[in-house]
């Protein structure tokens, strides 16, 4: 699996950058969604899985709840370091059935499509837009 990981992230990196500020916060949504999901379809018969998935959510709304942009609550990371911390949560999302100590059972599979995703989400994401809006003396259409 960590071989697919790095291609998507290779594939990502050389991806158009199409994703706004608006929808990736709205991506960002739907991956604490699908991790606490994940959390709440682990409970009863793997506990550890879904402890990781849990943590996986929360550090993922931390890091919504504290970036400047339209999901976020207190503005306190820049929109640019919300992208270095997503590409870290997406390493630390795809490590965590290792970290937890169920890497060989099936839901350890989830946590690695959740990687790609957010791998993708990433490096499709345009992390220096309110750079170019600025430069450009546009107005910001994202909030």
């Amino acid at each position: 699996m960590p071989l697919l990981h790095k291609g998507v992230a290779l594939a990502a990196g050389r991806l158009p950058k199409v994703v706004k500020p608006r929808a990736h916060a709205l991506l960002d949504y739907a991956v604490i969604g699908s991790c606490l999901l994940g959390g709440a379809l682990f409970w009863r018969r793997n506990k550890r899985a879904a402890l990781g998935s849990l943590i996986c959510a929360g550090a993922n709304a931390l890091n919504v709840m504290l970036t400047d942009y339209p999901g976020g609550k207190y503005p306190v990371i820049p929109y640019k370091m919300h992208g270095r911390i997503d590409a870290g949560l997406a390493g630390l999302t795809a490590a965590m059935p290792r970290v937890m100590d169920f890497a060989g059972e099936p839901e350890a599979r989830f946590f690695g499509a959740q990687a790609l995703a957010e791998t993708a989400i990433t490096g499709m994401t345009n992390f220096d837009y309110y750079e170019e809006v600025e430069s450009r003396g546009l107005p910001d259409d994202e909030g």
